[in-house]
């Protein structure tokens, strides 16, 4: 049994915001794979999926980032689950936009969501980082997180969401640099390379 959670903030004013990205991969998974519906647990929203030969459960918390930490302690607790079978998506400010890193452990980059997540349950699971870039000036960053993806945005956001389901059987099955790899040429056939602008606001 894995635990594969998204990051991001409950209801329609956050929907499409930067910092929501990890909801849209996550939601993405879960049509690709044809999961079953989401239902209210573990202050979150939980649905179960099977990635290629791994079971797992796709949690969303519903309890604003700053407390992500405490939905995904209660269902890792819930279905005893190893933290090194704990995969977080999440926004990532110091990785250019629609690109993708997965570490384990690590420290927090100021990520409130990582930062409770930490706090709760351990600091050795593993994170999806989907890049959103940065503003360019610290002070600006909250603004920018909260803020939606810009129009020109939304393509590369989509084409991000739907590689990482696509290939997230690797992932469920701890092959972290294939997943990584996989999802980085389908990113590069898509045409998000250094030759194709990124749309900013």
């Amino acid at each position: 049994m894995r635990l594969i959670v998204g990051l991001g903030n409950p209801g329609p004013r956050y929907a499409h915001n930067r910092h929501n990205i990890g909801f849209l991969a996550l939601d993405e998974i879960a049509r690709v794979h044809r999961a079953a519906p989401f239902r209210k647990r573990f202050q979150g929203e939980a649905s179960e999926a099977v990635l290629g030969s791994e079971r797992v459960i796709l949690l969303k918390p519903l309890t604003y980032m700053n407390e992500s930490g405490r939905s995904v302690a209660e269902a890792q607790r819930f279905y005893k689950i190893a933290l090194s079978d704990v995969m977080v998506l999440h926004d990532e400010l110091d990785l250019a936009p629609a690109k993708l890193r997965v570490k384990t452990g690590g420290g927090n980059a100021g990520h409130n969501g990582l930062r409770s997540i930490t706090a709760q349950c351990g600091n050795d699971y593993r994170r999806v980082r989907l890049g959103i870039g940065h503003p360019g000036d610290k002070a600006l960053v909250h603004a920018y997180v909260l803020n939606d993806f810009a129009k020109a945005e939304e393509p590369w956001v989509e084409d991000l969401c739907r590689a990482v389901a696509d290939h997230a059987p690797l992932l469920a099955a701890g092959e972290d640099a294939s997943f990584q790899n996989k999802v980085h040429l389908a990113m590069a056939g898509r045409g998000w390379d250094e030759q194709k602008p990124i749309g900013r606001n």
